[in-house]
């Protein structure tokens, strides 16, 4: 298939970019933003009539002083004040106005992007999805939205301006150019309004040679914000990584790790630089050559008489005017590649979320299907296969049943476990069969590293729930059957409490938030591995004793786990995927000691 021609292109990338962006004119917000947008509009058409004030008050000015006339000079004095006020006063409304419409826009994709990220594990699901480019999506999120919809009406009303201001000069240039007289071979040949053809193909030549100029910024541009991003990211994943690389000495490796990303950041720079020299050679001589070029055009016709000093200077005015409304590409040739870039990044993102949905909808491709049903109290696997999200098996065909207050230990390959587990919280569904859950049921899934929000300690042991829904009783009580009692102080204080805690006490906290959440079923992946074999068995008891007709499922391969658990499932590898196999043992005399 051959690539789309520049025209076609260009059209695909506006439709998909209404297609992101459109809905905010026509969703719950339309009104404000319709609202918004004609005012915008009208203070821009308000923005015109100054330079057209300004090219009829200099016509009178330099008559006047053409003619020495005080009494004209001082009314034009009096006339540029006026045109200073209606000046200030559209630009502050126009700045208004348009801050709003911007941050509003901003925040209603930025919403509408969480909603679809932050949603039943998209943000976890898409790291895996295979094909597509949507690395740093929290930077795609926060800047390049800003910049998709800050440049987006940044351009859209400069370019409104210019065509207002070349349709308004078009005619004025038209009307102050009369008619030129050339004899060519005998034959008088007449051009009227022949400076707005001059104009024309001086905007069209000058045009032409920045856009081909620029090329190599726009490429310089869209690299440049590829190496940034990449180094944004790095610098993020130190800083959420900081206890670990203090522990492990690693600021050497961490350092040069990110001195080579900012060596991409630089390579960047300087292509950029490169770019922009060109622009610059480029914009210099065209700026230097706008303001004489039209003069050394009209004079002849002051000169010889034809036309008075204002007109002259009005004329001059009036084509430079046109000639600054068609350079619009050369002013905003780099910003809009900058803006390209942004919303091609939103844009891919967008676009991964939306695959995203189609995967998990079966439409492409098979899936793993999870039922809920009033039928039965059992987790049942019906002929169910896990596979990676490029389509290559990870655990080969299974069926099996976890009646409720089963204890089931699952031990063999960790990658394979986990995606097990992911699969019955249904945040992986690549791969295919059925898996059954009784409806109504409360999960809840302990990862080895609790998940700590920002906030205080009531919080975390609420989360996701709001932390008034935690009384300082229950709060109390969690945290002292867990070995926390010491927090107790530090309840309600705002502390960076994943660097606070070491791991074992994080991993304490997980089971706290346990105990106040109080679930059906407990999936426990490698949840006390941080803890010494006293502080595992004095938690697992405490599984034991606080959730006795709950379901529990542990992944993890100390030997002190068997004996809370009565079902047993392997999972070995072979060939390259996973093999499930279930060992049961006897059930204990009794509940293990302690449990009270």
């Amino acid at each position: 298939m051959s690539p789309p021609t520049p025209p076609q292109a260009l059209a695909g990338f506006v439709r998909r970019f209404l297609d992101l962006t459109g809905g905010y004119w026509s969703g719950d917000l339309r009104w404000t933003a319709r609202l918004l947008t004609l005012a915008l509009v009208a203070l821009t058409i308000l923005q015109v009539t100054v330079p057209i004030l300004i090219n009829l008050w200099s016509e009178e000015l330099f008559d006047a002083l053409e003619q020495r006339s005080m009494d004209r000079f001082v009314l034009m004095i009096g006339a540029v004040g006026f045109i200073i006020l209606f000046h200030i006063a559209t630009m502050v409304l126009h700045l208004r106005v348009r801050r709003r419409l911007q941050l509003s826009w901003r925040q209603w994709l930025t919403n509408s992007l969480l909603c679809d990220w932050l949603t039943r594990g998209r943000h976890h699901q898409i790291a895996y999805l295979a094909g597509d480019h949507h690395d740093n999506p929290d930077g795609r999120i926060a800047e390049d939205i800003r910049i998709t919809t800050e440049y987006a009406i940044d351009l859209g009303h400069s370019l409104s301006y210019c065509l207002l201001l070349l349709i308004s000069f078009t005619n004025i240039l038209w009307m102050l150019s009369g008619a030129l007289e050339l004899t060519i071979a005998g034959t008088l040949i007449v051009i009227p309004g022949y400076l707005l053809y001059i104009a024309l193909i001086y905007a069209a030549a000058g045009t032409t040679i920045a856009l081909v100029v620029g090329q190599p910024l726009v490429r310089a541009v869209n690299r440049r914000q590829g190496y940034e991003a990449d180094f944004r990211f790095g610098l993020a994943h130190v800083r959420e990584n900081a206890q670990a690389i203090a522990l492990l000495h690693g600021e050497s490796d961490e350092r040069r790790r990110l001195t080579e990303l900012f060596g991409g950041v630089t390579t960047g720079w300087h292509r950029q630089t490169l770019a922009l020299y060109n622009m610059m050679v480029f914009g210099a001589t065209y700026t230097v050559l706008s303001a004489a070029f039209p003069i050394l055009v009209a004079a002849p016709s002051y000169i010889t008489g034809v036309i008075t000093l204002g007109v002259l200077m009005q004329t001059a005015q009036a084509f430079q005017q046109m000639v600054a409304a068609l350079s619009w590409p050369i002013d905003n040739l780099a910003r809009a590649a900058e803006w390209k870039a942004s919303v091609e990044r939103v844009l891919s993102l967008h676009a991964a979320l939306r695959r995203l949905d189609r995967v998990i909808s079966g439409e492409e491709g098979e899936r793993i299907e999870i039922v809920r049903t009033d039928a039965q109290q059992s987790l049942f696997f019906n002929n169910v296969t896990i596979a990676e999200s490029d389509g290559r098996v990870v655990i080969e065909p299974f069926s099996i049943e976890i009646a409720r207050g089963d204890r089931v230990l699952i031990v063999g390959d960790p990658g394979a476990a986990i995606r097990l587990f992911r699969a019955v919280a249904r945040v992986w569904p690549w791969g295919r069969g059925e898996i059954r859950l009784p409806a109504h049921t409360r999960i809840f899934v302990m990862p080895e590293r609790p998940y700590l929000p920002r906030g205080c300690l009531r919080a975390i042991l609420s989360y996701p729930a709001c932390p008034d829904t935690v009384s300082d009783h229950l709060a109390t009580q969690a945290l002292e059957r867990v070995g926390l009692a010491h927090l107790l102080p530090r309840l309600d204080m705002n502390e960076p409490w994943s660097h606070t805690l070491v791991a074992g006490e994080q991993q304490r906290l997980g089971f706290a938030r346990l105990l106040v959440r109080r679930p059906d079923w407990i999936f426990v992946d490698h949840a006390t591995a941080s803890l010494d074999p006293e502080g595992e068995e004095e938690m697992l008891r405490l599984v034991d004793s606080e959730f006795p007709h709950a379901t529990l499922l542990t992944i993890g391969s100390h030997i002190g786990l068997e004996a809370h658990h009565r079902r047993k499932l392997t999972l070995e590898r072979s060939n390259g995927s996973v093999r499930l196999t279930e060992q049961r043992r006897e059930p204990p005399p009794g509940p293990p000691d302690g449990g009270a």
